[in-house]
């Protein structure tokens, strides 16, 4: 007599995403009322500037069809991969060559943007993008190789330039400066919401091809058109006029000269160390021991937490019991910490991984932003790109050697790799102390000296 085991495939309760939006909206429509007594600049301030709220809108469209085409080639790249058949050590060369080119192209890119101004180098993220859609479109069977360092190249771009640009300009137009701190935490909101909906685009998309790659290539190439089009029109810059020389010497003197840049900078690699790790291990994490799981229905509710969280963050930094934001961040830091802890040390079931992994985002959501406010506060916008593409470059580093050491050579368990993520996240929580106590002198355009 023979024993049948039925197997089940998990799923995340549809009650969670009610719930997550829910709790977006309840947060976004309480803000008004939570912030009476300590009134700022924010979205619901009827008699803010129309100047502003045309550029707000402006960038905030540029930056979500910036974020569905970074949403698109993330998804549609793990379909890509499987569908050639490429195997396990095939795939980790891939992450490879793509964090071997973001560790070399950060620095530069960022001086770049620096030099010859934002939109340009935001104009090179659409025509990588628009190149990239082409080539797949009309290619048999285009190189992994190459596609990883185009994706690479345009994502670096996507991680500092769109802001950049916006905090630029904003100076430059004159628009009030605690105003700034709605648009970033929108920046999160939207990105996360539109990486939701790349999601479901590319799926419906795949589900929907008769011929391998030509839908998605496609709508890449129409998002990246007119994304180049709305940059080209609608954004207006004016670079600087220093040479490389002056450049250098001020990057010399005020980022590598300042201790509370080089605080900052490290708190900001630490983070994008730990969000590497966590991206490249959570699935394995999940399905760990041969467990079935539906991993496109759990990835959109960890977006969700991350929309959750970038809505405290006008909460709480513009109430009436306003924290300073290092505060915030030396707890919101360790809290990651724990949470990334309890994954790596302890196995869990996955209603309760998913648990804590959501709980990871929503902090993402309420760091991010702050650490945006934060580069406002202390780095001149002259320097801000090359600061970001600075900071960028030893945390790609960490995350190749976790690849090469934990994916291609197994020197290094996964809960090692979490491990050193919750170290980063530690060093972090330091960081953000001691800047605290070394506080705020105010800066000069160097270029004005």
């Amino acid at each position: 007599m023979g024993v049948v085991i039925e197997s089940s495939v998990w799923e995340p309760n549809p009650a969670i995403y009610i719930f997550l939006f829910v709790c977006c909206c309840f947060s976004i429509f309480l803000f008004p009322y939570a912030s009476n007594h300590h009134r700022t600049s924010t979205i619901f301030d009827h008699g803010i500037s129309p100047s502003f709220l045309r550029f707000q809108r402006s960038f905030l469209f540029v930056y979500s069809l910036a974020s569905v085409m970074e949403g698109l080639w993330s998804v549609f790249g793990e379909y890509e991969l499987a569908s050639y058949g490429l195997s396990r050590e095939q795939m980790i060369q891939s992450l490879c060559y793509g964090y071997t080119t973001a560790l070399f192209a950060a620095p530069f890119l960022g001086v770049l943007s620096d030099l010859i101004g934002h939109k340009k180098v935001s104009l090179i993220f659409c025509i990588l993008h628009l190149f990239l859609g082409i080539w797949k479109r009309f290619a048999e069977q285009p190189s992994i190789f190459v596609t990883s360092i185009y994706l690479s190249l345009a994502n670096t771009i996507f991680l500092f330039s769109f802001e950049t640009w916006m905090v630029t300009q904003h100076e430059k137009q004159g628009h009030r400066q605690d105003s700034l701190n709605d648009t970033f935490w929108l920046m999160t909101f939207f990105e996360s919401a539109w990486f939701i909906a790349s999601q479901m685009l590319a799926n419906w998309l795949i589900g929907n091809s008769s011929e391998k790659n030509i839908p998605p290539s496609s709508t890449i190439i129409f998002l990246a058109t007119i994304c180049f089009i709305f940059v080209t029109r609608g954004w207006t810059e004016t670079p600087g006029t220093g040479s490389f020389k002056e450049y250098s010497r001020s990057f010399y003197a005020y980022i590598f000269g300042d201790k509370r840049i080089w605080l900052l900078a490290w708190a900001q690699m630490c983070l994008h160390f730990s969000i590497g790790i966590f991206w490249i291990l959570w699935a394995p994490t999940v399905v760990a021991d041969g467990r079935e799981v539906q991993l496109g229905l759990i990835y959109p509710s960890f977006l969700a937490s991350r929309m959750l969280g970038s809505t405290i963050f006008p909460c709480l930094t513009s109430g009436p019991s306003s924290l300073r934001t290092e505060d915030c961040l030396v707890y919101a830091y360790i809290v990651l910490a724990l949470l990334l802890s309890i994954v790596a040390y302890d196995y869990q079931e996955i209603g309760f991984l998913v648990t804590l992994f959501c709980m990871f985002h929503a902090c993402l959501g309420f760091i991010l932003p702050s650490l945006a406010r934060l580069r406002t506060m202390y780095v001149p916008n002259e320097l801000r790109g090359g600061m970001m593409g600075l900071s960028l470059a030893p945390a790609n580093a960490a995350i190749l050697l976790s690849v090469i050491q934990g994916g291609y050579y197994r020197n290094v368990g996964n809960s090692a790799l979490m491990a050193f993520g919750v170290l980063g996240l530690l060093l972090a929580a330091v960081c953000m102390h001691a800047l605290k106590q070394l506080g705020k002198q105010p800066y000069h355009n160097w270029h004005k000296q």
